[in-house]
């Protein structure tokens, strides 16, 4: 099991009830996170550069995937959604509630399901600096257009979007994040490179 702090040798040494424990509190763990990724730029406003606001839900999503492993991502992320869908305020903007299915971003949520399973199964199967780098990438990809489609699909279905919007505007709108979402996908392969290296030491 691929536990944040503990060793294969000490995963062995647990039984399964302690292990299902264990990967809970981390999958809540990660849940927290990525609701305060979420709305980080409330705390923090100097992290909103040239109007770009620098979320880090995507980020914590794919770290969970290489840290948790692709079940414990899954768990983590799917733990997010759930409070968010249930009312409390982890999503962005501290919304909340039923009603955020039917919002255009609502896609990117349910993408990092998919990106931490993804993610997971990669640094799973490559447990190398190249192999973390390249399942952050990958997660990155599939958090973009797996987030932009549904984005399309949802104005264009039932957010009564103009007719001159397109799949090539909806995706000029995520022009701007894409290079500080570059750079973190980078950061959090090496991150998360370097954090299982530690904790198998």
């Amino acid at each position: 099991m691929n536990v944040l702090n503990i060793t294969a040798n000490e995963t062995n040494r647990l039984n399964t009830g302690q292990q299902k424990l264990v990967m809970m509190v981390y999958a809540a763990m990660f849940a927290a996170l990525m609701a305060i990724g979420a709305n980080i730029t409330t705390f923090l406003p100097f992290l909103v550069v040239a109007g770009v606001p620098i979320t880090l839900q995507t980020f914590f999503a794919i770290l969970a995937g290489l840290l948790l492993g692709s079940r414990g991502g899954v768990l983590a992320t799917t733990l997010y959604m759930a409070l968010g869908l249930i009312g409390a305020p982890v999503l962005a903007g501290f919304k909340g509630g039923p009603a955020q299915l039917f919002s255009p971003f609502f896609g990117f949520v349910v993408s990092f399901i998919i990106v931490a399973y993804v993610v997971g199964k990669i640094s799973e199967t490559y447990p190398t600096k190249v192999g973390f780098v390249i399942a952050a990438t990958v997660g990155t990809v599939i958090n973009y257009v797996f987030g932009t489609t549904w984005m399309y699909y949802a104005w264009k279905f039932w957010a009564e979007a103009p007719e001159v919007f397109s799949y090539k505007i909806a995706w000029l709108a995520l022009v701007p994040p894409m290079p500080k979402d570059a750079v973190l996908m980078v950061v959090c392969g090496l991150l998360g490179y370097r954090t299982a290296h530690i904790k198998r030491r």
